[in-house]
């Protein structure tokens, strides 16, 4: 007699509810991948005005005002360290008045920013930066001190 083959009911219960709980343990990660993305955002926004500033300061030390408290660029980049003012950085950085807003100071709980420091954050966050999603860049404020750059990621970035 020849015996059929195939899954027992056991092994198939077993199964859908190893299923279940992978589904369960790994669909909080896969529905948060917004928040991920405003963060990698941020990170590649960092990583912009960090690698514009370090091309600014390069140009400023050929033209000999990295020492210089403020100074212009021969292509008419306004400097203060060799490095962009906080006012200038629009023009250093591609697309970023398109992509980003200026966060509004009065906004930001916690942190207040100094006449040397602009915060931007994504187009429709600028009043709900309180906790977090921005970045912040500090102008040089020595030829010892160069221009700074920080993320401030925090619940800000959230949907809700």
């Amino acid at each position: 007699m020849k015996r059929q083959g195939g899954f027992t009911l056991i092994e198939l219960v077993v199964v859908i509810v190893i299923l279940g709980i992978l589904a369960v343990t790994a669909a909080p990660r896969f529905l948060n991948l917004q928040d991920d993305a405003r963060n990698s955002a941020l990170q590649g926004l960092k990583g912009a005005i960090d690698g514009a500033s370090g091309i600014t300061y390069g140009k400023s030390a050929i033209e000999g005002i990295e020492a210089v408290s403020s100074a212009t660029t021969s292509n008419s980049i306004n400097v203060a360290f060799g490095y962009p003012k906080k006012d200038a950085l629009s023009g250093v950085v591609n697309g970023l008045t398109d992509d980003w807003v200026v966060a509004l100071p009065a906004a930001i709980s916690g942190a207040e920013l100094t006449d040397k420091q602009v915060a931007y954050t994504f187009t429709g966050y600028s009043d709900r930066t309180e906790k977090g999603c921005y970045v912040v860049y500090t102008e040089a404020s020595s030829a010892t001190q160069p221009a700074g750059v920080a993320v401030v990621e925090g619940n800000g970035c959230s949907a809700n």
